[in-house]
């Protein structure tokens, strides 16, 4: 009886042990799995439509500013981008998303507010940046896009938990640095129109 208990308490230390190197290799592929897709581009394909196109122009105008380290002119393509978003028509898109999309828009126009009421605080403008680049994202992803566009991503920006931005072209500049440090970023997936 005492070697069988003897027996049968290894075999659970041993099984107990190769489940937990199971466990630990199983881990490790997660990581793997996160650090190669920060890492490599993606794509995301998008229906064309031209009920983003006031929203597009504005955002990447704003960004642009941004880019150009021009809080002024930030301000004003933000109030512009407002007036984009009261003229979206939620109610051509699929009634399946509307209430997604009007969300979206409630929080970007909100994050655009923020920006255009605080012309000479580029900082604070480029915190609301990032929200509202994630929002134009969604946005899209939804609604389409009359053009394709690239998401580039920043892993210094906010003490290195990174930013992203859309942009028209592949070439990286930064707006959450500006002219500190331009091409600080990469493009982590293109969007393109089906």
């Amino acid at each position: 009886m005492k070697t069988t208990i003897i027996i049968l308490f290894l075999a659970i230390v041993s099984w107990g042990a190769k489940a937990q190197h199971n466990h630990s290799n199983h881990s490790h592929s997660k990581m793997e799995s996160k650090v190669s897709a920060k890492t490599t581009k993606s794509s995301l394909e998008v229906k064309h439509s031209k009920s983003v196109t006031a929203i597009l122009e504005n955002y990447l105008a704003l960004k642009n500013a941004l880019v150009s380290d021009n809080s002024k002119k930030a301000a004003g393509f933000a109030k512009s981008l407002n007036e984009s978003f009261s003229k979206f028509d939620i109610s051509s898109q699929p009634k399946s998303q509307q209430n997604e999309l009007s969300e979206i828009i409630e929080n970007a126009n909100e994050q655009a507010e923020h920006i255009s009421e605080n012309s000479g605080n580029i900082e604070h403008q480029r915190e609301h940046l990032e929200v509202l680049s994630a929002d134009i994202k969604d946005l899209i992803a939804i609604s389409g896009s009359d053009r394709n566009l690239y998401q580039t991503y920043c892993p210094m920006y906010n003490n290195g938990e990174g930013g992203m931005w859309l942009s028209e072209s592949s070439e990286v500049n930064n707006p959450y640095y500006g002219s500190k440090m331009l091409k600080c970023g990469s493009v982590k997936q293109e969007i393109t129109i089906q």
